[in-house]
């Protein structure tokens, strides 16, 4: 569907992109996770064709489209601030791209080329409303100022815009992190429903990494300017390629010095473990254990998270809450891992 092939981008002597390869599947909710500045957003830019690679080609569908104008490129797009025009109402924000766009006229020319034209009245009005409702709009606030309607609504209403010239593909740069978090975990989940209803191909670009692994069919995770590593959320969690990404993606606790040297792990190579795969006074055969004492408690209410003191250096374990087996400061405990669970890098010189 979307293919990119050796990107780079350039701005002066700055290198942005660095030879970016990305090949995203028809209906694939595709997402751009990295920190600020690591040239996710430059890469969806050039996309959309608001940035024009310095070397590289993008396609969709084996079309060039490295140097098709931004308005002939079929991509709807929703920004961060959802750059909807205030003064207008909710039908006009949405109507705004149909009343640009032409469609065949059915009729051929002099030069026997086929002849284009607008929407007429009526069936604009029949897409703006077919679109409204099927993001949850309702006639009422069709007719609303956007000013007036909350931060939810105006996303839905920047979705509907971007869907209703019926783009291939729609590219979302961070659309929910103007929200609060409440709101933000509400939306993603009406987001991912609404993807799937419409089945269109989308990229997604954000730096919160819970919002990538709900979201995401699979994520490129950016660094630099280059891809790190191309996965599913489970391969990009569980599996991560390389040490950026392990430390990037969700909290992680380093085995080093003392305890590395108890386990027996590699010293040439640096070591982690997710904080749910230590497990605290768990009788398993097998596995590994390390002795601590509970330093601190952080309650949760699903879970609970132990801070422990092992050899001087801290761990963080994460337990489901059974309301029974709570473990308090000054406790000593016992860590279990299984050698599987560990997650070993070459060490950097």
């Amino acid at each position: 569907m979307i293919e990119l092939r050796d990107i780079y981008v350039r701005f002066g002597n700055f290198e942005a992109l660095h030879g970016i390869n990305v090949d995203v599947k028809e209906g694939e909710f595709f997402t751009f996770l990295g920190p600020s500045g690591c040239g996710k957003t430059t890469t969806l830019r050039t996309i959309t064709g608001f940035i024009q690679p310095s070397a590289g080609n993008v396609f969709v569908n084996n079309i060039d489209i490295t140097n098709v104008p931004i308005e002939k490129r079929n991509i709807g797009i929703v920004f961060q601030s959802y750059a909807l025009f205030p003064s207008m109402t909710v039908y006009n924000n949405i109507a705004f791209g149909l009343k640009l766009k032409k469609i065949p006229s059915g009729k051929t020319d002099k030069k026997g080329e086929e002849g284009q034209r607008h929407y007429t009245g009526k069936e604009l009005d029949a897409k703006v409303r077919e679109i409204a409702k099927r993001v949850d709009l309702t006639d009422d606030q069709l007719g609303k100022a956007v000013s007036q309607l909350s931060g939810g609504q105006q996303q839905r209403v920047a979705i509907a815009r971007a869907l209703v010239t019926d783009p291939a593909i729609i590219c979302m740069d961070e659309p929910l992190s103007n929200l609060d978090a409440k709101l933000r975990v509400q939306l993603r989940n009406e987001l991912k429903a609404m993807q799937k209803k419409f089945g269109i191909t989308t990229i997604y670009v954000t730096h919160d990494q819970e919002e990538a692994l709900t979201l995401s069919d699979r994520i490129a995770v950016f660094n630099k300017g280059f891809i790190e590593q191309i996965g599913t959320p489970n391969e990009i969690y569980n599996h991560s390629a390389t040490e950026f990404v392990c430390n990037f993606i969700g909290d992680i606790n380093p085995l080093t010095g003392d305890i590395a040297a108890q386990l027996r792990l590699g010293e040439d190579m640096n070591h982690f473990i997710r904080l749910e795969r230590l497990r605290v006074n768990a009788s398993e055969e097998s596995a590994m254990q390390l002795h601590g004492v509970i330093e601190s408690v952080e309650y949760y209410g699903l879970y609970l998270k132990y801070f422990i003191d092992v050899n001087g250096q801290r761990l963080k374990a994460v337990e489901k809450n059974d309301g029974i087996a709570i473990y308090q400061p000054g406790q000593q405990v016992t860590l279990s891992m299984h050698p599987r669970d560990i997650m070993s890098y070459p060490a950097q010189a």
